[in-house]
């Protein structure tokens, strides 16, 4: 048994790979390791006491603790699956201009989103986080399926019950999306009636131009990956899973050079987040290409676009706000990451977008 400096309890080298006791434990606390195949079926489990944290799931809400502020709610879409959601509603009597949020791929609402909701409240806004069907504690089966289609119906049941509480302000809906959601978002601007502004954070809005990022090589065995999960769900086959961050040159979704310090920048505190997907999902992504109906966008949208982004293409973010009739851009300091908390830019990042909600939904 070894003990590495910061405290925790590993036995010796990691016989996988030979790597040091607590990068080895660091690795497998997050359910993924560089030579371990992933199994049909096999849920990787993150602990909750890497670096002290702990669960809160169940907790008492107490004074001082932003969860205070919120409710907790069920939003039922019209095939059944209920999502489960936050509502943070501000001081003052309503009804509210209401933002209606969710996370991008593989993300969770536990996971980085309530900054941003808490801080909409702040200014004066409702905000509406959701998880999607199939992730987090919403409902859905089979776990950690990625469905474009599915996901922007999302969308649409949260606005519907927006639009259906007294308490918001049906003709005041904003639709926020970060990462793989700005995909949603900038689709729902050009195609959704009703919506009054958007917000798509370091948007992916062009799945082509995602793709020819990776490598030939890794998008060849992730698409091996992808056809086999797909066709064995013909046939009623476990799903086959893919890690989504990963270090460089290891197999999943995201290998970039950040990939590893959003993970952790996003680890939830509440909820367990397997960092996987279903590899099926892959193929729906190439083909997404919301980039081409910018034009379509009658709403004002901002695009916040990061400087350094190694996952989403900047051109064509930039190339909505271009073509948008109403079109804004905010390029932030940093990378991919740097918009959450902790990141370098993520109390300009907090102030830009309160302040376009201010400038299109205020009173």
């Amino acid at each position: 048994m070894a003990v590495c400096g910061r405290g925790l309890r590993v036995h010796g080298e990691c016989r996988l790979c030979r790597e040091s006791p607590h990068r080895a434990w660091w690795r497998h606390a997050r359910g993924f390791h560089p030579r371990r195949p992933v199994r049909p079926g096999h849920r990787p489990r993150i602990r909750r006491s890497l670096r002290g944290r702990i669960s809160h799931r169940g907790a008492t809400p107490v004074i001082g603790d932003t969860r205070a502020a919120r409710e907790h709610l069920v939003i039922t879409t019209p095939t059944g699956d209920r999502l489960d959601a936050w509502l943070y509603l501000p001081e003052g009597s309503g009804p509210h201009a209401t933002v209606v949020m969710a996370h991008g791929i593989g993300g969770i609402k536990a996971a980085g989103l309530a900054p941003f909701a808490e801080h909409f409240r702040a200014a004066g806004f409702a905000a509406l986080v959701f998880d999607y069907r199939h992730w987090g504690r919403s409902e859905g089966q089979p776990r950690e399926l990625l469905s474009i289609k599915k996901q922007r119906d999302d969308y649409r049941s949260a606005l519907a019950w927006s639009r259906a509480d007294d308490r918001l302000d049906s003709e005041r809906l904003i639709i926020w999306g970060t990462s793989f959601a700005g995909m949603h978002v900038t689709e729902l601007a050009a195609t959704e009636p009703g919506i009054r502004a958007a917000i798509a954070q370091c948007p992916l809005v062009d799945g082509l131009a995602g793709v020819r990022l990776v490598p030939l090589s890794r998008t060849l065995r992730l698409s091996s990956h992808a056809l086999a999960d797909a066709s064995g769900s013909l046939f009623g086959r476990a799903p086959r899973y893919l890690p989504i961050s990963v270090a460089p040159g290891e197999v999943g979704m995201i290998a970039t050079s950040d990939a590893l310090i959003g993970l952790e920048r996003l680890m939830p505190e509440e909820d367990p987040w397997p960092n996987r997907v279903t590899a099926r999902s892959l193929l729906e992504i190439t083909r997404t290409r919301p980039v081409r109906n910018a034009r379509r966008i009658t709403c004002p949208i901002l695009m916040v676009v990061a400087e350094h982004d190694t996952m989403a293409p900047t051109g064509p973010a930039k190339a909505v706000a271009i073509k948008a009739p109403r079109g804004e851009l905010y390029q932030s300091r940093g990378g991919h990451y740097d918009v959450y908390a902790g990141g370098t830019d993520h109390e300009r990042v907090l102030e830009v977008q309160a302040a376009f909600l201010n400038r299109h939904a205020g009173p």
